[in-house]
């Protein structure tokens, strides 16, 4: 091993641990803190596992941190499936504005691969003012 070790403090995201291993070639990265006391050690399969969760622990997430904060009483009507760590919104909502916001919540849920929305609004009315007579006058020839 060569110094100085390449390192990663608690703080870390799992994100910035891959990005370290990746850049440097290791296979495992020690967690040392603030005080330069060894406080563990991430490997691959610790960064795998996190995009290897179970799809319903997955949904289930979406449901409670994204879905019932992001729509309160409306979130009933939403449904949340994820198959492969590919989450699909779908159901009607009051406030098509929220499906960016979302997405990009749930893509920040760990193990999130991908997201499709269906989230539909609700159904346009006509307008409610009828058509008008044209009062555009015509000129005629002389």
């Amino acid at each position: 091993m060569t110094g100085p070790a390449v390192t990663v403090t608690p703080d870390a995201t799992l994100a910035r641990a891959a990005r370290i291993m990746a850049r440097h070639g290791v296979k495992r990265l020690p967690v040392v803190g603030h005080d330069g006391v060894l406080k563990g050690i991430v490997s691959r399969s610790d960064l795998l596992k996190v995009f290897l969760r179970d799809d319903e622990d997955i949904a289930e997430e979406v449901r409670r941190e994204v879905v019932e904060p992001l729509f309160g009483t409306h979130a009933e009507a939403l449904r949340v499936e994820v198959r492969d760590g590919v989450v699909t919104l779908s159901g009607l909502m009051h406030d098509t504005a929220l499906v960016p916001l979302a997405a990009l919540l749930v893509r920040g849920v760990e193990g999130v691969v991908d997201v499709q929305c269906a989230l539909t609004g609700p159904a346009s009315h006509p307008d409610p003012v009828p058509d008008l007579p044209d009062t555009r006058r015509t000129s005629a020839s002389t």
